[in-house]
């Protein structure tokens, strides 16, 4: 039985990046890798884009009504065969959508690595990162650093520069002038009582 994987991390964390090595391994092994990617994050369209400079197109835009098992099952039927699937930015995956991955890993015996945040900007979590926080066979955080030094685990929200506590969860960045930043929990707390 294959596995299904969150790896997650603050911003800067270089997920989608390793996202990217993953799907070289397996290539360079001539293995087929499906690579999908939320509609909702349109920063950079159908491509990955890594702060690193890196990019990659994806196989497939998930919007959040779609059913990924019966595109899956589809896509198996004309390819044949799929020995990896990664997801970018699964946090903005639906609840129904991470238990169709799950499905997909156990039951066609494909492994799936998904990428993505914990949680937004006010330390709430997103949809499908909280259901892969509970069904996930493997979960990993990577690891990124605060500007003052300490480990990074909450992502702040610019807008214009300064730091912003409230407003829709999901505002994707380097748009409408959203930046985000990782921050360690001390500063973080300094932050939201300047």
């Amino acid at each position: 039985m294959s596995k299904l994987y969150f790896r997650y991390g603050a911003m800067n964390s270089g997920k989608s990046t390793h996202l990217m090595q993953v799907a070289y391994n397996y290539e360079e092994r001539g293995m087929k890798v499906i690579i999908l990617k939320p509609k909702i994050d349109d920063k950079g369209g159908d491509t990955l884009v890594s702060r690193l400079g890196v990019n990659r197109q994806v196989d497939l835009l998930i919007s959040e009504y779609d059913n990924i098992l019966e595109i899956m099952v589809s896509f198996l039927k004309e390819n044949k065969r799929i020995d990896c699937i990664l997801v970018d930015e699964v946090q903005f995956m639906k609840s129904t959508q991470i238990d169709q991955l799950f499905e997909i890993a156990v039951k066609s015996n494909i492994p799936i690595i998904c990428y993505g945040l914990r949680t937004d900007f006010k330390r709430d979590g997103f949809e499908g990162s909280m259901r892969l926080l509970l069904l996930a066979h493997s979960i990993e955080e990577m690891k990124t650093i605060c500007a003052c030094g300490k480990k990074a685990i909450f992502n702040g929200r610019k807008i214009n520069g300064k730091f912003v506590f409230e407003g829709e969860q999901i505002a994707i960045d380097d748009k409408n002038d959203v930046q985000y930043e990782s921050l360690c929990g001390d500063c973080y707390y300094k932050y939201t009582e300047k």
